[in-house]
């Protein structure tokens, strides 16, 4: 099987990937993503949608149709902490339309972006697809190698944006290499019922644990932070320990618990790291989002930085490749310089100013760590930090695009070799 060239193959259906066909496909540009997965229900993805995503659905003109799937809206982030309440971020005072955060799970995002994606003709997105092989001649990457259940094809194109996540193929081939890298923590992350008439606060921290609660509808979705590499020490003390420690935490969830939580089967572990590319580019390849820096849960930043990745990326990208036109290494080059700024300010914070906020084995743990501190004493700091995570250091903006004329070819489609 064989996929005529496109100008542009995205290496991942998640919200970089998505998000950077659906601009360019809005621009002019035949784009084709290959996401190895048939369908993106999977738990573990962040369901933070923060106000610089909902102003790229605004500046697309999706934010009204977008925000209709079911969210809920937190005007504020608030703690429950061992020194008492406080508010994280503050977003009630950001301009524009969205002074909130919206958690709606990542799989709706998805699913809204790829049929977005699917309203302009340059648009393809093929599932159970996945990519095998970077294509090279000369020292330039020219395409993919991939296969489905059923066959195994290769696309030639201009561009291929490695969109896959922290386990990128373009970083496990050495094409991409990492410059640095810490793992703060682990996550174990598990769903149980709600307690009826009791409204949990979102995020709850105290000494040696750090715990996050998302509201999906009927029931919640838990991230529990825990030390580095410590899974295996909880598993050895037993899942009823383990129910116990959680129970102490939220004495509401104790019956939820005990009746949904059956075995280690039912939580998984997400092995959290922090690093970040030394070079995101080489001719003819480009990487964003977590593949260019993996970030950590904290702050819930990870798919808002991937898709502001995506939004520069397409602006940058698509005047050289409208006109059917490799970029060069100078504009690769140019995404990168943009965008790590704003990375490397946000994986400071995460390692730094939020550290000791989560249980880690090499140092003791604290029930006065320095952000709550410091959000008891500046009353000012939560509406930064709702800047800083809101909109970001460096935002950016969908630009406005003309009209595509219906006659701009139709997306190439497969088809068998004979």
């Amino acid at each position: 099987m064989t996929i005529d060239p496109v100008e542009v193959c995205v290496v991942g259906g998640g919200p970089a990937g998505l998000m950077a066909g659906l601009l360019l496909a809005r621009s002019g540009v035949n784009v084709l993503v290959l996401e190895k997965h048939p369908d993106f229900l999977r738990d573990f993805r962040g369901d933070t949608v923060h106000p610089s995503t909902l102003r790229a659905m605004d500046e697309l003109g999706l934010a009204d149709e977008f925000l209709a799937l079911p969210h809920v809206e937190l005007p504020q982030l608030p703690m429950a902490t061992a020194m008492g309440p406080v508010i994280f971020a503050d977003f009630r005072k950001l301009p524009g339309r969205f002074p909130f955060v919206a958690f709606m799970p990542q799989w709706d995002v998805l699913n809204f972006l790829a049929d977005a994606g699917r309203r302009y003709p340059g648009f393809r997105l093929l599932q159970e697809a996945e990519v095998t092989d970077l294509i090279q001649q000369d020292g330039v990457v020219v395409g993919v190698r991939a296969h489905t259940p059923d066959e195994q094809f290769e696309v030639r194109c201009n561009l291929v944006i490695a969109a896959d996540g922290r386990n990128s193929l373009a970083r496990g081939s050495g094409l991409l290499e990492v410059a640095a890298g810490v793992a703060p923590m682990d996550v174990l992350w598990f769903r149980v019922g709600k307690p009826d008439g009791d409204r949990l606060p979102t995020v709850r921290s105290g000494n040696g644990f750090f715990i996050v609660c998302i509201d999906r509808g009927d029931y919640l979705q838990v991230a529990y932070m825990i030390p580095k590499g410590g899974f295996g020490t909880i598993k050895s003390a037993g899942l009823g320990a383990f129910r116990t420690e959680l129970a102490a935490i939220y004495p509401s969830l104790t019956a939820h618990l005990d009746a949904e939580i059956h075995s280690w089967d039912d939580i998984k572990p997400l092995d959290v790291r922090v690093d970040r590319l030394r070079r995101w580019y080489r001719p003819g390849l480009v990487a964003i989002g977590d593949a260019a820096h993996a970030m950590s849960p904290a702050g819930g930043v990870g798919i808002n930085l991937a898709v502001q990745d995506a939004v520069a990326a397409a602006r940058i990208l698509a005047p050289t490749l409208t006109a059917g036109r490799r970029p060069t290494v100078a504009e690769l080059r140019e995404i990168q310089r943009r965008r790590q700024f704003p990375m490397r300010v946000v994986q400071f914070a995460q390692l730094r100013l939020l550290s000791d906020l989560y249980p880690n084995a090499g140092r003791p743990g604290t029930d006065k760590p320095l952000l709550v501190r410091l959000l008891r004493r500046v009353p000012g700091l939560p509406h930064v930090v709702a800047r800083i995570i809101g909109l970001g250091i460096r935002p950016e903006h969908v630009p406005p695009t003309a009209h595509i004329a219906e006659t701009y070819p139709a997306p190439t489609k497969l088809r068998e070799n004979q």
